[in-house]
């Protein structure tokens, strides 16, 4: 057992903002490290988005844990990849919906 809080990342899909902020919420809640997707809403470059999603990996690589947000089962093409470098990295990996 670590002397610090568990710390998770929240990935998913930017369209489920609400339910990553509910998540977010939750597992602040239960005294955890919440390590969530950027909001720079939808307006951004694609430059942009290349450095948003690369910064995501190395929130993953902080992680002890992380929580993919995917209601209705849904994961998307970022997500996915995500999913793919929390796995190769061994970090556990677990889901809001079933896949």
């Amino acid at each position: 057992m670590p002397d610090r809080p568990e710390i998770v990342c929240i990935c998913g899909s930017t369209r489920f903002v609400d339910e990553m902020r509910a998540a977010n919420r939750d597992l602040t809640f239960t005294d955890a490290i919440v390590l969530a997707p950027g909001e720079a809403g939808e307006l951004i470059t694609n430059e942009q988005k290349t450095a948003l999603d690369a910064l995501h990996l190395r929130k993953i690589d902080l992680a002890d844990r992380v929580l993919v947000v995917n209601p209705g089962g849904y994961i998307g093409e970022s997500t996915s990849r995500e999913i793919a470098y929390a796995h190769a990295t061994g970090k556990p990996i677990s889901f809001t919906d079933p896949v």
